[in-house]
């Protein structure tokens, strides 16, 4: 997917773990983990800003494009 999810960086920086982040955020911790493992197909603006509160960060700091390797 040419979304990336960098959650885990944040996550490192902040000294914080996943299920601190899932109880600050209101989401469970299995939740968050299809989210910070890009296996999310979706993910609800409200929760983006969430997070980004929780991790006092930007959704560019969470969610970055990367162009899909298309082989000719």
């Amino acid at each position: 997917m040419p979304i990336a999810v960098d959650i885990d960086v944040m996550l490192a920086r902040r000294k914080m773990s996943v299920g601190e982040l899932a109880d600050r955020v209101g989401i469970t911790p299995a939740n968050l983990a299809v989210l910070k493992n890009g296996r999310a197909r979706a993910v609800r603006f409200a929760t983006l800003a969430a997070l980004c509160e929780a991790l006092d960060c930007q959704p560019g700091d969470l969610l970055r494009w990367e162009p899909e390797d298309v082989a000719g």
